[in-house]
């Protein structure tokens, strides 16, 4: 794991983004990002991911359409993927996941391992590995784009995502930049992570049914 704690993302210090702005907004500058690569890092163990087709299916106690519904996103994520090369940045993500696997892990590491498989590589962490950073509490959910913006995104109490807090500090950004891109490097591969602890497990009972 990284030997240093990441920067204090203090909402004071940031801008707030809101729900309705934050799409739009984090689209325009990931699309201007040339030459760069981009981090992400997970690490609550449930959300709430609205109104996806696949989600809600889960929600409804229909795990292989659910499944279906995650592989048919595989050709727009490949050409998400080959869009991301040639544009010379590539999406990485850091998902801790801890065990026993909440419903919801379970339902989004089918979905991460397309994504790895289509470009954008994800690298698991166990949770425990990040405790040494978590003694004020859990490590935040953060997004640096490019290398130019962190986007720490906020969430309802529900799991909704509900717009973001966005740096633009130059060193704020390097130094969360350092930190993500030092937890992927010691993450555990997703496709050896999912044949080994996803891959056999049964269907699992969503927890928010609509």
């Amino acid at each position: 794991m990284p030997e240093f704690s990441p920067p204090a993302l203090r909402p004071a210090d940031g801008v707030r983004v809101p729900s309705g702005a934050f799409s739009g907004e984090f689209n325009r500058v990931d699309q201007a990002i040339r030459d760069h690569d981009s981090w992400k890092l997970e690490r609550q163990q449930t959300f709430d991911e609205g109104d996806d087709d696949s989600w809600l299916a889960f929600c409804r106690g229909e795990w292989h359409e659910a499944l279906r519904l995650h592989e048919a996103q595989r050709p727009q994520l490949e050409a998400v993927g080959r869009e991301d090369a040639a544009r010379g940045s590539v999406f990485h993500r850091v998902r801790v996941a801890e065990a026993p696997l909440t419903p919801y892990m379970q339902w989004e590491l089918h979905a991460l391992r397309i994504q790895h498989e289509s470009g954008m590589p994800v690298r698991v962490v166990d949770g425990g590995a990040v405790g040494h950073y978590e003694k004020t509490g859990p490590l935040p959910e953060v997004v640096v784009l490019g290398g130019r913006v962190l986007y720490r995104v906020v969430y309802t109490d529900a799991g909704a995502v509900d717009g973001a807090v966005r740096f633009d500090d130059p060193r704020t950004v390097r130094g969360w930049e350092a930190f993500i891109a030092g937890l992927f490097h010691r993450g555990e591969d997703m496709t050896t992570y999912f044949d080994r602890e996803v891959a056999h497990l049964a269907p699992p009972q969503p927890t928010t049914p609509r």
